[in-house]
């Protein structure tokens, strides 16, 4: 599956692209598991390599339970300051984006998902717990750049 949605991708931006551009590439990246520093150091150094290599996009796929709310700030940081359209793919078929990973996936340049999988219940997670009242504060700011993501 992942090289039939690989494949779409590259014929979609061949398809789009100029004659001049016959061998265009794109970069691809597998997350399967929790988000954290490391991760965000992972995607923020793969952001940098594609562009360097003058990818087209950069694919994702991506498969998480979700992870740490200042992790999953700095990936959306990341992708929102990228020259290089970042596409997520949520696969393989059963794999989920829930909390950090609904996130991750709505801040992209390009969201696709394989059959049979899930997003959503996107809930912040941060080491050491929320200050009194905190959690609510934090929901709520959360929402909204959930709802802003997806405009």
């Amino acid at each position: 599956m992942t090289s039939a949605f690989t494949g779409l991708i590259l014929w979609l931006v061949s398809s789009t692209a100029s004659t001049a551009f016959a061998a265009e590439k794109v970069s691809l990246i597998n997350i399967d598991g929790a988000i954290g520093p490391a991760t965000a150091s992972y995607i923020s150094r793969s952001i940098e390599e594609a562009q360097s290599q003058n990818t087209q996009c950069l694919i994702i796929q991506l498969n998480t339970p979700g992870g740490l709310l200042d992790s999953t700030q700095k990936i959306v940081q990341s992708f929102l300051g990228s020259p290089v359209p970042i596409v997520v793919y949520v696969a393989p078929t059963g794999a989920t984006a829930t909390s950090a990973g609904c996130f991750i996936t709505i801040a992209a340049s390009v969201a696709a998902m394989a059959p049979a999988t899930t997003i959503g219940a996107a809930h912040p997670v941060s080491i050491g717990g929320f200050p009194s009242g905190g959690e609510e504060k934090t929901d709520e700011t959360m929402k909204q750049k959930l709802e802003n993501f997806s405009v």
